[in-house]
């Protein structure tokens, strides 16, 4: 398996109700040409902006696209198992000869991606590459000249200078050890050089004391995170958000919070606008780099590639900016609540979704994003 990272800025919005102190930002730096790809046959032109939604019943009723980027979480698995019959379209895609590139804004590093993939059955080998937000955070940090995307500058004078110190919004999984050995130091907010959102269940104070939001409760939890971003903004500290999701589906929580909230509500905080673009990094999809890596030595206009993923801000949005055909996949995603709630996959649940994103968004006409294909589920 051949594994390369990239690194990307986003700004996530999906539109649902933004929780407790996670406050959605307006502004965006995100922009796209709308393009259009060969399709399966040769000649035959995808339109990716098409105005009509093309649904499948399944993956075999796609044209024989040779390329496969997958979204992981609300495609693959939900966190805990993987969806029925999941696997097994991988192994038919194998057999196929296809090739299969995970592109995952998950915040944990490569070797978690891949015990993962294990546990739920996958065969982590199956994947030509798997790239990770998390793991291209981590090099990023570490200070990886290799790394083959453009480089963030304020990130880049704070290697120059030796200034390492972070302070840590975490996932409560190993965050000590994530910036320690990319060669940083915890750190207060008042002498931290670097704010890291990596997760939103604990803030670690950078002298000893960790807050969670299981342990302390959410009031401790968010007086302390809006504390934060008050004294980082008030110093202009630069953010790494190293996963730029929003929200996540959970078959238990419903669509908790994810690192890119706390990037939202620093934005704000900064007053959005160009100070909070030049200071918040995110790293994950939908911005170009991370397709140009996934795609690297693929003819994209010969080989008829398709993203496929659940979110339309990060997947779908994704695809049609550099070019590719977009699979929506409904049913297990982000925006499978509201679909059912308006009519279903195919009683025109989709459409609203689609019409209301665009217009949260203010996209209309020639920029309207529309995926390609849309399907209830990543079945064969």
């Amino acid at each position: 398996m051949i594994i390369f990272i990239s690194c990307v800025t986003f700004l996530l919005f999906t539109g649902l109700p933004a929780t407790s102190a996670f406050v959605s930002s307006a502004s965006s730096s995100f922009t796209y040409t709308s393009r259009s790809c060969l399709g399966a046959h040769g000649g035959a032109s995808v339109e990716i902006n098409s105005t009509k939604l093309m649904h499948v019943p399944s993956v075999s009723s796609l044209p024989p696209f040779s390329v496969y980027l997958l979204d992981m979480w609300g495609v693959m698995h939900d966190g805990s198992r993987p969806y029925p019959g999941v696997v097994d379209t991988i192994s038919e895609l194998k057999s196929l000869g296809k090739k299969l590139v995970i592109l995952s804004n998950s915040s944990k590093r490569l070797s978690y991606a891949e015990s993962m993939l294990i546990k739920l059955g996958f065969d982590e080998n199956d994947f030509e590459q798997i790239i990770t937000s998390g793991e291209i955070s981590w090099q990023m940090l570490a200070g990886n000249d290799k790394l083959q995307c453009k480089k963030w500058s304020v990130l880049a004078k704070l290697l120059k200078d030796a200034s390492k110190k972070v302070f840590v919004f975490g996932s409560g999984d190993n965050d000590e050890e994530y910036v320690e050995t990319a060669g940083w130091t915890l750190a207060p907010v008042s002498e931290a050089d670097l704010i890291l959102s990596r997760g939103t269940f604990t803030i670690n104070s950078g002298r000893g004391e960790v807050i969670s939001k299981n342990v302390d409760g959410e009031d401790t939890y968010f007086a302390a995170h809006d504390e934060v971003l008050k004294i980082a903004a008030e110093r202009r500290l630069p953010m790494l958000v190293s996963n730029p999701d929003r929200i996540r589906p959970s078959p238990d929580d419903g669509f908790p919070p994810m690192p890119g909230a706390i990037g939202d509500a620093y934005e704000n905080a900064l007053g959005n606008g160009d100070v909070a673009e030049e200071l918040v990094k995110r790293i994950g999809k939908p911005h170009e780099e991370v397709y140009e890596i996934a795609l690297a030595g693929i003819d994209v206009n010969d080989s008829n590639v398709v993203m496929v993923g659940d979110a339309l801000e990060t997947d779908i949005m994704g695809g049609v900016a550099n070019g590719v055909a977009t699979l929506w996949v409904v049913n297990d995603g982000v925006h499978g609540p509201e679909v059912a709630e308006n009519g279903g996959n195919e009683g025109g649940g989709t459409e609203h979704m689609v019409q209301s994103f665009n217009d949260r968004k203010g996209f209309t006409n020639e920029i309207a994003i529309r995926p390609t294909f849309v399907t209830p589920h990543f079945n064969w």
